[in-house]
């Protein structure tokens, strides 16, 4: 063993990391539609200034974010059907595509 090896330390590189990665408990794209909505309720707080358009956009961060922490817990409570096929072809469909062998009996 050289005297390097021994020294430095070897680490595996984890190129997965984009996949999950997760602020306060939120992916990415929920945690920008959370601060997006928080900037909005600034703007709002702003030019409001009655005590309830305040107390209901306290709420209505609150329940966002406790709305979208469930969701990322239980992510089957967004299960939405499969759109496109997961293959394309771009194969010619006709009426002698549907008989194979020549299963079209000639006159």
């Amino acid at each position: 063993m050289n005297l390097n090896e021994k020294i430095l330390k070897t680490y595996n590189i984890y190129k997965d990391i984009r996949k999950r990665a997760m602020i306060m408990g939120l992916p990415i794209s929920w945690f920008a539609l959370q601060m997006t909505s928080v900037i909005g309720s600034l703007l709002l707080i702003i030019f409001s200034f009655s005590l309830w358009i305040i107390v209901m956009v306290f709420l209505f961060n609150g329940g966002l974010f406790l709305a979208l922490t469930q969701l990322t817990k239980h992510p089957s409570l967004l299960h939405f059907k499969r759109v496109f096929p997961k293959t394309l072809s771009n194969k010619k469909m006709g009426l002698t595509s549907l008989f194979t062998n020549n299963q079209i009996s000639k006159p």
